[in-house]
Formats: structure tokens, sequence, C-alpha cells
């Protein structure tokens, strides 16, 4: 039996860009990751059974992105003739970020199981062959499979590695989830912000183009932007609800947290540039 890190993902800024023809937004943003996130337990099986331990109420297994990213992994070596006979497993999640916050816990539940089964089956599919993978399950499970901070183009899969500095996050959950549609359906929302290299980008105020559609239809966004923002530079990641302040260090953002009104949760991280997960199968491959 083994653990596996899913970290969080903040967006330090996000500008949409236009819009395709097949509905789909252009965007630039900055992913960085979070120490702080879910933790799955994977134990493999030689039946070939993929068993889900801690299932989602409301959302049947086979839906769930988690027992999809096991079952994309297994048709895919299975093609190439990559698959062991029997490979199964088991596998339960310990969740803590929550569903609709804007911090990728889907995703980089699906991204960690496709690395971690992929090192315990012993596919060895490469990082490319992963990613590709994890792009059909979701725009943001790519930079959960490279697992470094990056700068992202086009719809999100357009990845640019880059070291933004590692700042102390307190990240607050308003109490209200944001269905990804419901910003992004918004006639109101943002969608010309003019293209910009990545350089000029990181000269530039970090902003969020989703920021003014959540704070409009979700006033418990406002509100815990609004508050923030007493303190400390604050802005909604992806397209919400979560929020976050950004400080110098770990005991700045932790006496702010301690000042926060009791409808508001929050948890105080670091940023990281190299994933808890690289870091994870980093070590595995040391071990070896």
């Amino acid at each position: 039996m083994t653990t596996w890190p899913a970290p969080a993902k903040l967006n330090l800024f996000l500008y949409i860009t236009g819009q395709r023809a097949d509905g789909y937004h252009t965007l630039q943003t900055l992913f960085q990751f979070l120490d702080y996130g879910d933790t799955l337990t994977i134990e493999p099986r030689s039946d070939g059974e993929i068993r889900l331990l801690t299932p989602v109420e409301g959302v049947p297994d086979e839906e769930n992105l988690i027992v999809r990213a096991a079952r994309l992994l297994m048709q895919r070596a299975a093609q190439s003739g990559r698959l062991p006979a029997g490979s199964g497993a088991e596998i339960a999640i310990d969740k803590r970020l929550p569903m609709g916050g804007g911090l990728g816990g889907g995703s980089s539940n699906a991204a960690t199981v496709l690395v971690a089964l992929n090192h315990l089956w012993g596919c060895k599919l490469s990082v490319d062959e992963l990613a590709e993978l994890g792009l059909q399950l979701g725009a943001d499970v790519p930079v959960f499979v490279r697992g470094h901070a990056a700068f992202a183009e086009g719809v999100g899969e357009i990845l640019t590695p880059v070291n933004p500095p590692e700042k102390w996050y307190l990240v607050a959950h308003p109490g209200v989830s944001i269905p990804t549609p419901v910003i992004f359906k918004d006639p109101e929302l943002p969608r010309n912000t003019p293209q910009r290299s990545i350089d000029t980008l990181l000269k530039c105020e970090f902003g969020n183009d989703c920021e003014v559609i959540a704070r409009k239809r979700f006033r418990e966004v406002d509100a815990a932007l609004s508050w923030l923002l007493e303190y400390a530079p604050s802005r909604l990641t992806g397209t919400g609800a979560c929020v976050f302040s950004e400080f110098d260090t770990e005991s700045a953002a932790r006496q702010v947290l301690e000042q926060a009104p009791e409808w508001l949760h929050g948890f105080v991280a670091r940023g990281v540039n190299l994933s808890p997960l690289a870091q994870t199968i980093a070590g595995q491959a040391e071990l070896r």
C-alpha cells in the first residue's frame, strides 16, 4: 500500500484572451502548486480490477476522475503491450480540497492516479504520454502530470515551465461551489484581454478576469475578497470559489487566518514550483 499526494494549484493570474469557434476560451494563466492537497492511497491488485474504496456520494464510480484515469491508463498501456497481466488497484482518497473551489482537486487526483499507477504497474509510459492522456480527462490535468509550475496558453494545454517566487498563501473557501460553466457562459465575462509575453506578465500586477463575474454572482466570494484585501494582495483562483492572499512569511499568513470571521474557512500553504507529486515520483525513482 502506497500513499501519493494530489496537491492543490493556484492560478496566480488568469486572463481570457478570446473564444474559439467551438466555444472554448483561450487564456493565459500561471499555475503554481501548493504543499497542501488530497492524499491517495493505492494498493495494486493482481486480478485486473479497479476498485474505489471511497466513493463520492452522487457520483457513479465510472464517472469519477480517479476511476476514469485508472481505466484510461490501463487501456493505453494494454494497447501498446506495456500493461503487465492482471494489473489492477484499490484506491482510497483522503479528500481535503473542496469541489468547485478552483484549486484543481479533481484534475490533481486524476494526474496522481496516472503517475502513480504508471509507476506501480511498471507501464513505463513517458511524461509526454501521460500528459496526453491527462488532457482527455481535463485541461488542467497535464500541468499536474508534469509537476512543474507553468505558464499556460491556448485552452490551458500549451505549457511553459516557469519559476515564480515561492510565497506563502492564505487560501480561503467562501462556502459555495462554483461550476466552471457558470463563469464562462456569463455574457459579461471579459474575453478580449490582449495576449502578452510571460516576461511582460510577470512584471505586471497579477489579476484574474473571472473575478468580476464570481464577485457579481456569488456574494460569498465578494465578501471573502473584501475581507482579505484589507490585509494583503488577494484574488480569485481559477473560476473560484476559493480566494487567496499572498504573504512573504508563514507567520504573517497565519496571523491573518487567526483573525478570520467564523464564516470564512481557510488554510495556509507554501507555493512550490516542483509539485509534491513530482517530488514523490523522483524519490521513488531514486529508491529503485
